[in-house]
């Protein structure tokens, strides 16, 4: 029993492996940075966040300081049972977590949905993607910036959160009662969910269904994680992260021109390391 326990651990450490040089190899990780650079050297950009940033800070600002004023003790009740001192770290971090839940399916469905769009669908635009962009909005006639390009959107926005995903999210929450290491691994499933989320806007112009989606996800997941824990990170800065929401959707259209570049060139990511992977999974069977 002790020897097949050995061989388990040691093909999951293999797998795990392969994959954090995948994530690495992909550089999916830098792109929420990326996306703090292009957004800051792109003013036309700063448009969608400014038409909806009054009210939208007053929301991140209420949501915040009423999670810490009526969470945050009995919270901190709870963690010190189990992580002694290292519960005042932690509970900060949880309530900021929940607070940017609640505040990010406020915001993203009642707020700043289309200017989320907008967003991503402008800096599609400013990497010369105006065909891809064409097929789920209108364009104007050109003369004026990428941003005044943008046309009416031809098709209802796709859904931001769902159900299941909320529900996912508090069940990860007992995570945090771990000191550190579960900590750690609450906001990398959180942002494991985050990644694809991110382009939820580039596969509904690739016009994808369910089953793409899913085969499309699956052969970047590493990826997708990689670009989802910083991403998370971002936003769970009080205040700032609806900053970081913007930042954070030009990154990742930024990443969704690079990969329609390298797919017009043939180009693939990291093939050695797929197929490391792909015997690996074999060995499992």
């Amino acid at each position: 029993m002790s020897e097949k326990v050995k061989e388990v651990a040691k093909e999951e450490f293999e797998q795990a492996k392969v994959l954090a040089s995948d994530a690495v190899r992909s550089g999916a990780y830098l792109y929420p940075l990326k996306g703090i650079a292009y957004f800051f050297s792109h003013r036309a950009l700063w448009r969608p966040l400014a038409s909806k940033l009054i009210p939208t800070l007053s929301l991140g600002l209420g949501v915040t300081i009423s999670m810490f004023i009526l969470t945050y003790v009995p919270q901190a009740a709870v963690l010190t049972l189990v992580n002694g001192p290292l519960a005042i770290v932690t509970t900060v971090l949880l309530v900021l977590s929940e607070a940017s839940t609640i505040f990010s399916v406020l915001s993203k469905n009642f707020l700043i949905d289309e200017a989320l769009i907008d967003t991503f669908d402008g800096t599609l635009l400013a990497r010369n993607q105006s065909a891809l962009v064409s097929r789920e909005r209108q364009m104007k006639p050109s003369g004026g910036d990428y941003m005044a390009r943008l046309g009416k959107i031809t098709r209802g926005p796709f859904e931001k959160w769902s159900p299941k995903a909320i529900i996912r999210y508090f069940l990860y929450l007992p995570l945090n009662m771990v000191p550190i290491v579960g900590t750690v691994m609450f906001v990398v499933l959180q942002g494991r969910k985050t990644g694809p989320t991110a382009h939820a806007r580039y596969f509904q112009l690739k016009r994808m269904d369910k089953r793409q989606k899913e085969q499309f996800i699956e052969r970047r997941k590493a990826a997708y994680t990689s670009f989802g824990v910083p991403a998370v990170l971002l936003e769970l800065i009080p205040i700032a992260g609806i900053f970081f929401s913007f930042t954070n959707t030009v990154g990742a259209a930024l990443w969704a021109a690079d990969i329609e570049e390298k797919s017009a060139t043939g180009e693939t990511t990291a093939p050695g390391l797929r197929s490391q992977a792909e015997a690996v999974s074999r060995k499992e069977l």
